[in-house]
């Protein structure tokens, strides 16, 4: 099976040339029969979509949402605030590409079903996620 095809669409007005490639590194060994797209937005972009799916006025992160079509070939998309993550890298002390990588592995996981409701499932999340960005040396810190 071959590593999975991302497709980048960039709604920002930054270059996304060095992101792209740290994204594909992290999936690289990632073996998955289905694409994903990862859609590149700034703060107000993702507060709109924040707004109209999940009724938070508010910007965010990340967002994901998982295609239900079994037969089509892509998980779905991931939208991810490039803006916010810039922010996050700063607040949490981290480099911007640990926080990039993190928030296209959490939004991939979610594709995939996983999900943060009980503690368990977060524990369980947690670590599946850091152990996709250790292999990828991005390291918490």
């Amino acid at each position: 099976m071959m590593p999975m095809t991302i497709n980048f669409h960039n709604q920002t007005k930054q270059n996304i040339v060095e992101t792209k490639k740290l994204i594909r590194t992290i999936f690289k060994p990632i073996k998955q029969k289905k694409n994903m797209q990862i859609i590149f937005v700034d703060n107000e972009g993702i507060k709109e979509i924040n707004k109209a799916y999940r009724k938070k006025d508010v910007p965010t992160d990340v967002i994901s949402f998982p295609n239900d079509d079994p037969i089509d070939t892509s998980l779905g998309d991931i939208f991810i605030s490039l803006e916010q993550a810039f922010i996050q890298a700063e607040l949490y002390g981290h480099t911007y590409e640990r926080e990039v990588g993190f928030l296209a592995v959490h939004g991939y996981l979610h594709l995939l079903g996983y999900d943060h409701h009980t503690e368990l499932e977060e524990k369980e999340m947690i670590a599946l996620q850091e152990q996709i960005l250790e292999n990828a040396n991005l390291k918490r810190g």
